[in-house]
C-alpha cells in the first residue's frame, strides 16, 4: 500500500491494525499494574471495591484484546526479520513473543480464577455480570494468587527485556526493529560507513 494507513502487516513493516493493538495493549498493562501494585493498601472503603473492580474488568479487557491480537497475527502474518539479523537473535525474539503472548493471556485468566474462587461477582465495567470459570475454593484462590503474582512479574522482566532489546536495535544496530512498529513511514536504515554530510 503506497498511500493511505496500511491495515495488514507487509514483510517489513507492522500494520497500523497490530501497532494499534500493542500500544494500547502496553498501556492498559501499565495502568492494571499500577492499580494492582497499589490497591491492597488502599483502606476498605468503596474506592477499594471500585478499584479492584476495574483492575479486574481491564484484565478482561486485555484478554480480550489479546484473543483479537493473536486471531489478527493468523491472519495477516508477522514482519520478516530485518536484514543481517543473527538467526540467534530471532529465535531469542521469537521466544520471546511467543512468552509475552502467553502471560498476557495468563495472567487476566488466573485473575478471573482467583474471582471466581473468591466468590465475588463481577460486573465488566458495571455492564454485565461475568459469568464464574471455576467453583468457591480457598485453596484455589490461593494457588491462582500465587501463580498471578509469579506470572505478573515474568511479565515485567520479559517487558523490559523486549524494550531494551528495542532501543539497543535503534541506537547501536540502526535498524528498524523499533520504528517499524511505530505509526508514519519506515525510516531507512542509516548505513554507519556512509560519509556524513
Amino acid at each position: 500500500m503506497s498511500a493511505g494507513i496500511q491495515l495488514k502487516n507487509s514483510r517489513d513493516r507492522w500494520g497500523a491494525v497490530s501497532q494499534a493493538l500493542h500500544w494500547l495493549i502496553l498501556a492498559l498493562v501499565l495502568w492494571m499494574a499500577w492499580l494492582g501494585l497499589t490497591m491492597t493498601d488502599l483502606p476498605n472503603t468503596p474506592r477499594k471495591v471500585e478499584t479492584y473492580s476495574l483492575h479486574k474488568s481491564l484484565g478482561l479487557l486485555v484478554l480480550a484484546l489479546m484473543l483479537l491480537r493473536g486471531a489478527w497475527r493468523l491472519y495477516a502474518g508477522a514482519p520478516e526479520p530485518e536484514p543481517g539479523t543473527p538467526a540467534w537473535q530471532h529465535r531469542i525474539a521469537t521466544a520471546t513473543h511467543g512468552a509475552l503472548y502467553l502471560l498476557l493471556l495468563a495472567i487476566p485468566v488466573s485473575g478471573w480464577v482467583i474471582n471466581s474462587a473468591s466468590g465475588f461477582p463481577l460486573r465488566w465495567f458495571g455492564l454485565f455480570r461475568v459469568p464464574q470459570i471455576s467453583a468457591r475454593s480457598e485453596a484455589l484462590e490461593e494457588l491462582a494468587e500465587t501463580w498471578h503474582e509469579w506470572m505478573f512479574w515474568a511479565l515485567v522482566v520479559l517487558v523490559l527485556a523486549h524494550a531494551a532489546a528495542a532501543v539497543w536495535h535503534h541506537l547501536f544496530q540502526q535498524d528498524a526493529t523499533l520504528v517499524r512498529m511505530l505509526p508514519g513511514r519506515r525510516r531507512p536504515p542509516v548505513d554507519p560507513s556512509a560519509p556524513s554530510p
